[in-house]
């Protein structure tokens, strides 16, 4: 397996880029869900055709990676998930994650459980958007591009929820130890196995034969599994992959925070 921080390549960095607009979708969505709410009909409109917007640059994002990658051929996604496996560690040290103090300005006058939960729901949406995004542009006139589609999908999702895994340890007070790319290998590890991290994994998780290992490329090839369905004919696809992407996410954000709840030293509020 490859060592996290190796440069992406297109596919990875396209993942990287759409993370980035769906994430800004997302927070973008809950700013202004306050403010249209009692605006009524127009209001309403309003915010639709900004999240349609908002929604084409995402898919923007992952068209440009399948027409700069037509000739990827879905390799990694076919190949036991070893190298998405690869990608998602040299992708997580590079996600945008928030630290504790930061995210407690951005949510001000809110317990540790209620930041939580936004960012659960905030995180749910942005991964929704990919696949709505990803079933809408599904249409690219050559057929490699579903491959660089598949793959950029999954990456988006899976550094979607890793964000969120990170930011969950933040809010909680149990931040992983050590440096940048030590921190993000452990919530990566934390990703795969659904709970929150105990201990750092060091170079026992890159180690190709290990369980977390192996754990983590039957997780990642799951998740490949279920983004074919935003491939899907026509608007289903689309439909269905923001449906399933948006309770996946969901899913997995509350199993974490039920984990780091019960260890965490602000369960009863902020230590302040």
């Amino acid at each position: 397996m490859e060592q996290p921080g190796n440069q992406p390549d297109d596919v990875t960095q396209a993942a990287l880029d759409t993370v980035s607009e769906a994430v800004e979708l997302a927070d973008q969505d809950e700013r202004e869900a306050v403010a249209l709410r009692r605006r009524g009909l127009r209001g309403r409109l309003t915010r639709r055709s900004k999240r349609a917007a908002g929604t084409r640059k995402v898919g923007a994002a992952i068209g440009g990676a399948a027409r700069r990658s037509a000739s990827f051929t879905g390799r990694g996604v076919y190949s036991g998930g070893k190298w998405l496996s690869g990608q998602v560690l040299a992708m997580a040290p590079r996600l945008p994650v928030r630290e504790q103090a930061t995210l407690r300005r951005q949510y001000p006058d809110r317990t540790p459980d209620e930041i939580a939960e936004a960012l659960i729901e905030g995180a749910s949406r942005a991964s929704a958007a990919v696949g709505v995004a990803v079933g809408a542009w599904s249409v690219l006139p050559f057929v490699p591009a579903i491959g660089v589609e598949l793959a950029t999908e999954t990456l988006s999702v899976v550094g979607i929820e890793i964000k969120l895994v990170a930011e969950l340890h933040e809010v909680y007070g149990i931040r992983a130890p050590g440096g940048v790319i030590e921190r993000m290998t452990a919530y990566v590890g934390a990703w795969s196995q659904r709970r929150g991290v105990a201990l750092a994994p060091g170079g026992l998780m890159l180690a190709a034969s290990s369980p977390i290992a192996r754990q983590l490329q039957r997780r990642l090839a799951a998740r490949a599994g279920r983004s074919a369905f935003s491939l899907g004919p026509l608007l289903t696809g689309a439909v269905f992959g923001g449906l399933m992407n948006r309770r996946e996410t969901r899913k997995l954000g509350r199993l974490m925070r039920d984990d780091l709840r019960g260890r965490s030293p602000v369960r009863d509020g902020w230590l302040d």
